[in-house]
């Protein structure tokens, strides 16, 4: 039997706490970078292999996998403790790199893919759950600047490792480096994750909600890739893609209400404040993954700059959101209440998008890197705090269920921004005759090739497609400051509950 909600949890001592955090960063710096590096390495993968088709499915099949297996992870991590879930998670991350690394074939990379997508998934919940396990949530800006670091490090790097190692090495490099990388984090995580303590449950596996929750979420993130990309926005598969995640979905829902161990709780869901918390998590993260795509297109397509320049120029936007992640944390521990965080973060995202929205093809590169950093401020203020919330709000024999539930909400929030985001970019595109010959190069595998198209134009040409360009990313920029709007109405109803400190009896909100 789980123990009682109200039941005190262990403390742990700043020691402690620092050697959980150290042992577990390797871990986090993996599973990040993973999402990051392979990007630049896509061109020479394609050539390696001769296999110029399905090359998104290179990012896309570790997506698909790591979104459906992360509350997977979350939940049997509550049965069976944290360490005993990341060790396994780890060694089918390393064997997965393995196999991606002597991949032959397109297709063995992509399924070599899902599988390192699976044990990444086990990667983000285990090191999420286990800070939640020993750093309460008012506690946790003491910390927050080694996570923010880590994550600064992933984003910034990932890229320029990818691409670097690629040019001077082999693409298969960056998928051999998992190896020792790996095994040093398995012996940092298994050393650090000893010292929280495991409660003993009896539980059964809910074989068929895993299987319900792999096939909804892998339906409806193949919709979200699919539309307006490789297939038209209004299109059979698109339709027939998104029913069956509905479908699935729902089967989900009645499965959990019959299911003696479920494994999303029914309960979590009556929690107003653990719905609330997820929302603006899908709603940050939406934000989060359309400027991480679009900022650097922009600075391509419609201001001239090369790939490796652009990354500079998105540098202000991901220092500013580590910065802003710090900032959250700080200001949860001097106040111990998270809405106003929450409200100030979303508002200075909104106000960054809005004011990006206004520019246009003329607009100075310098004006934009500053209205990225406001952007970037108010992203990195929702993300650590949107899991602050939903950690603080739930038992902490649910924390591991929670965490993964929202780090499910939030990949698949990711995923809807950036396929929004693609939408009216190629809706604006098919609008505007003088940028009809673009409509098969502008896309998520072939912005190389528009940016070469724009070089082979007159310069009335040139100006007149940079003017259509620059009004898609502001429509686009646009909608996404009405999503934000979104997120803001639902923060405005949020209970704000003091955020529990250590020794504080947890869960008391469950129900509520």
């Amino acid at each position: 039997m789980p123990p009682h909600p109200d039941s005190p949890r262990p403390t742990y001592s700043h020691a402690q706490i620092l050697r959980v955090i150290t042992g577990i960063m390797l871990c986090m710096l993996l599973a990040a970078l993973d999402q990051t590096v392979v990007i630049p390495a896509v061109p020479a993968i394609a050539h390696g292999l001769r296999s110029y088709d399905h090359l998104s499915w290179i990012v896309t099949a570790y997506l698909l996998t790591s979104t459906a297996a992360t509350p997977i992870f979350g939940k049997l991590s509550d049965t069976y403790g944290r360490r005993a879930l990341m060790t396994p998670a780890i060694a089918m991350f390393i064997v997965a790199s393995v196999l991606c690394a002597v991949s032959q074939t397109l297709w063995q990379l992509i399924i070599a893919r899902g599988l390192q997508g699976v044990g990444g998934a086990g990667l983000f919940a285990m090191t999420q759950a286990s800070i939640a396990d020993v750093v309460s949530p008012r506690e946790r800006g003491r910390y927050q600047g080694y996570l923010a670091g880590t994550w600064a490090v992933a984003s910034i790097a990932g890229p320029v490792i990818g691409g670097y190692v690629t040019e001077g090495l082999s693409w298969r490099w960056i998928f051999w480096i998992n190896v020792p990388l790996g095994l040093i984090a398995i012996f940092l995580c298994d050393r650090a994750l000893r010292l929280l303590s495991v409660v003993p449950r009896r539980s059964r596996i809910d074989v068929m909600g895993a299987l319900l929750l792999t096939g909804s979420v892998t339906a409806l993130l193949l919709m979200l890739s699919w539309a307006g990309t490789t297939y038209a926005l209004i299109s059979a598969p698109v339709i027939l893609a998104a029913l069956l995640g509905l479908l699935l979905l729902a089967a989900l829902a009645l499965q959990e209400t019959r299911a003696p161990d479920p494994l999303l709780p029914p309960r979590l869901f009556r929690n107003d404040i653990f719905l609330r918390g997820v929302s603006v998590a899908f709603f940050a993260s939406a934000g989060l993954f359309v400027a991480t795509f679009l900022l650097p297109i922009s600075f391509q397509l419609v201001h001239g700059y090369g790939a490796e320049a652009s990354g500079l120029l998105v540098m202000p936007f991901l220092v500013a959101s580590t910065a802003g992640a710090y900032l959250a944390g700080q200001m949860a521990r001097r106040m111990g209440k998270s809405k106003i965080i929450l409200l100030a973060g979303l508002g200075g995202a909104l106000l960054g998008f809005l004011l990006l929205s206004l520019n246009t093809a003329d607009t100075g590169v310098i004006l934009i890197m500053v209205e990225s950093s406001i952007l970037g401020t108010g992203i990195g203020m929702c993300m650590p705090t949107s899991i602050v919330v939903v950690q603080n709000a739930v038992a902490h024999h649910d924390m591991g269920s929670a965490t993964g539930t929202l780090l499910l909400l939030r990949s698949i929030g990711g995923a809807f921004g950036s396929t929004v985001a693609g939408s009216l970019l190629t809706l604006r595109f098919r609008q505007s005759e003088h940028i009809a010959h673009l409509r098969h190069t502008i896309g998520f595998g072939a912005l190389s090739q528009g940016a070469r198209a724009l070089g082979r134009l007159s310069q009335r040409e040139h100006d007149i497609i940079r003017h259509g360009l620059a009004s898609g990313f502001a429509l686009a920029y646009l909608v996404t400051a009405v999503l934000l709007v979104s997120a803001i109405l639902i923060v405005t109803r949020l209970r704000d509950i003091a955020l529990r400190s250590s020794g504080d009896q947890d869960g008391a909100t469950i129900g509520h």
